[in-house]
């Protein structure tokens, strides 16, 4: 017994689902690959990228949805350490930059204009 399957006798709700899901496939495949490839290897399940290129493009649709899910490890990234910051005053800043009221100059701060 011979099946003919022609596309255009398929329902258009089935077209539109083929569609989308055609169109998340290749998203997630595209978004995977570009992130495995900013990653560094030691942020990379079994710590090898090739097994993870072939996981993601040979296994289709579950191949991405499983490099998001296990393949990537979380890496500890050091945040930077910030100075305080110190608190300036309205007044100051108006100090700064109009000069002092009294006409006289701050010369202890170093504000790097002219003397």
């Amino acid at each position: 017994m011979h099946v003919n399957l022609d596309i255009g006798s398929l329902p258009v709700a089935v077209l539109v689902i083929l569609g989308i899901v055609l169109v998340a496939q290749l998203v997630l495949l595209v978004w995977a690959l570009v992130d495995l490839v900013r990653r560094p290897t030691a942020a990379v399940a079994f710590g090898n990228k090739w097994v993870w290129v072939a996981i993601i493009v040979l296994v289709n649709l579950i191949g991405p949805i499983l490099y998001f899910v296990v393949g990537r490890l979380r890496v500890a990234q050091e945040q930077p350490v910030l100075a305080p910051v110190a608190r300036v005053t309205m007044a100051e800043v108006a100090d700064a930059l109009y000069g002092r009221r009294d006409g006289t100059r701050d010369d202890s701060r170093n504000d790097g204009g002219d003397a």
